[in-house]
């Protein structure tokens, strides 16, 4: 059992998000902690808290795209910018909620498959046939994955989630919790780490 725990509220349209979710994991090995998972959706944050994507400030949108690029070169990982931004998630958070709930170890499989598909590819996810190869490429049948997204509990589980990440202070993604500790953004992880150690 790990001593400590790191909540990790995401939404696989957020670019910043799929950054951090390069390091997480291996963050929380190197501290025996575990990495708890907690897909919600972005737009609906976005809407309760009157946040917005910085995309949507055009001076901030390019000041982001240098920033994730160097960032990415820090990490070591592959990183593309994704002509097709902003993705609707609303499905491919529903699958991912989905996975969750049926088989919650194929859950970081789906997350490197969709998360490589939107800011390593990258692939337009607006369109229901891209969506459809990118998770056949990452090892899940497309129509079972969209039956699974259309489920009522898979729907139920998304809004729970995201209403929760809502009251506890979550105004975008990606955003972590030490114990009641919140940390918002990518480039917090060395907070992280400290509240880690």
């Amino acid at each position: 059992m790990a001593a400590q725990t790191v909540e990790f509220f995401l939404d696989v349209g957020s670019p910043t998000t799929y950054l951090a979710w390069t390091q997480l994991p291996a963050i929380c090995d190197a501290y025996g902690a575990a990495l708890k998972l907690r897909p919600m959706l972005l737009g609906a944050v976005f809407q309760a808290t009157g946040n917005a994507s910085p995309a949507n400030v055009p001076a901030k949108g390019r000041y982001m795209n240098d920033d994730m690029a160097r960032h990415a070169r820090r990490y070591g990982v592959p990183f593309a910018m994704n002509p097709h931004f902003p993705i609707n998630t609303l499905v491919l958070m529903r699958a991912a909620t989905g996975v969750q709930l049926r088989s919650p170890q194929r859950l970081p499989a789906y997350l490197d498959g969709v998360f490589r598909a939107l800011w390593v590819e990258p692939r337009n996810l607006n369109d229901p046939a891209e969506v459809a190869s990118a998770w056949r490429s990452a090892g899940f049948d497309p129509e079972a994955m969209l039956a699974l997204a259309n489920e009522a509990d898979t729907k139920a589980a998304l809004r729970a989630t995201t209403d929760e990440a809502i009251a506890r202070g979550v105004f975008g993604a990606p955003t972590m919790f030490v114990g009641e500790q919140m940390y918002f953004g990518q480039d917090r992880l060395d907070f992280v780490r400290e509240a880690l150690s």
